[in-house]
């Protein structure tokens, strides 16, 4: 089967997250990658423990990517630059939105040598507000969008952080689906275009419950978990609704004396104790709390450590896990692509690679520059070649 695209070249220039993970996503769907490094590498180069000189969130992010290390602080990196723009489909980029330009690698610099090129610019802020120059990374976007307080009110803690970085991972999934619609466009066009993408923008329209904020509705609907015999789950629908479920379907009754008034935080908290004595009492074992669940058409989900995703019957069968070669005579799991086509294929085709590890190859292949001509440029690209 054919990966759908096979005949793109991409040149990430991005670090961290959000920009790699869009490449990593183009990479599996077969576009042939190459990322740009400064000398001293990505930052995420140290972060986790390494296997064979690569660390495991660098090697997540950059799966299937081949690498050239390049010194754009002299200005001989930055010709090199334009020269491979010019073999270039997609350019990827999250410096701070005045960076490229100072380096002479601005859109409209690019667009002039290679018309055709789409960029992407990945930044907190966007381009040309108040805002762009300061330094974003996920868990800012996140305390300026809303969502630290949301999860401060739904768990009634002090604000804090949540534990994934939302922020970059939606940023870099909608400039993928802009760099993808662009491309498309390109066929008819033979235009590129510059997509000048803001992580506040992709944070706030993927926000589902925005809306709440926005027309000054306190919250939406709360997700909770409970404690049963089948251990912690998470039920999916507010307590309103579950309470309905238990009461209409499964019998479970609140004993409260209807001649009486009680307030209705007296009522929730009578209730809640019914609830939490049919999921640990009258439901004994696992099997019959998922049984009660089941008939009451509520959606649950086991509360369980991301050490432990493998246990799941769907990841296993879908191999949403998989394993690729740890340059050492082994295999390193990794996150296999989510993309399941019925034609076509997209997979995490190797693991990360090393810093400047295809200097001489990529520049051969992409520009048809012969050794003498690579060698012009040895004092601007630099390689690491091997685990250290």
């Amino acid at each position: 089967m054919a990966y759908p695209l096979s005949s793109i070249k991409v040149l990430d220039m991005s670090r961290v997250l959000a920009g790699p993970f869009a490449g990593r996503m183009l990479s599996d769907l077969g576009a042939d990658v190459v990322k740009l490094e400064p000398p001293e590498g990505d930052i995420t180069r140290m972060w986790g423990p390494k296997v064979a000189g690569i660390s495991g969130y660098f090697h997540q992010q950059n799966a299937g990517k081949r690498n050239i290390s390049v010194d754009l602080r002299n200005a001989r990196g930055a010709s090199l630059v334009k020269a491979l723009i010019q073999e270039t489909d997609v350019l990827i980029e999250n410096f701070r939105p005045d960076v490229m330009g100072r380096l002479g690698l601005d859109y409209d610099t690019l667009s002039a040598i290679n018309p055709r090129l789409i960029m992407l610019s990945i930044s907190g802020f966007g381009i040309d507000n108040p805002d762009s120059g300061r330094a974003a990374y996920a868990p800012v976007v996140h305390a300026e969008t809303g969502l630290v307080s949301r999860q401060a009110m739904v768990s009634k803690a002090f604000p804090a952080d949540i534990g994934v970085s939302i922020a970059d991972t939606n940023a870099s999934l909608h400039g993928l689906v802009g760099l993808l619609a662009a491309l498309y466009a390109r066929q008819s066009s033979g235009q590129g275009d510059h997509i000048d993408l803001a992580m506040v923008d992709a944070t706030v329209v993927t926000n589902d419950g925005m809306n709440f904020a926005l027309e000054g509705v306190k919250h939406g609907v709360l997700n909770e978990v409970y404690e049963t015999s089948a251990g912690l789950l998470m039920l999916a629908g507010e307590f309103k609704f579950i309470w309905h479920q238990l009461s209409t379907i499964c019998g479970v009754v609140d004993g409260l004396d209807t001649t009486s008034p009680v307030s209705l935080e007296e009522k929730i908290s009578v209730r809640r104790a019914a609830t939490r004595q049919f999921f640990c009492e009258v439901c004994k074992t696992r099997e019959t709390v998922i049984s009660a669940l089941d008939r009451m058409n509520i959606a649950w989900g086991d509360v369980r450590p991301a050490t432990d995703i493998r246990e799941l019957a769907c990841v296993q069968s879908r191999g949403t896990i998989t394993d690729v070669d740890n340059r050492q005579g082994g295999t390193r799991p990794t996150t296999q692509s989510p993309y399941r086509y019925r034609h076509l294929e997209s997979q995490v085709r190797s693991g990360a690679p090393y810093l400047g590890e295809h200097n001489a190859t990529v520049l051969a292949e992409w520009l048809s520059w012969t050794e003498h001509e690579i060698e012009q440029y040895s004092d601007v690209l630099i390689a690491q070649g091997s685990a250290e």
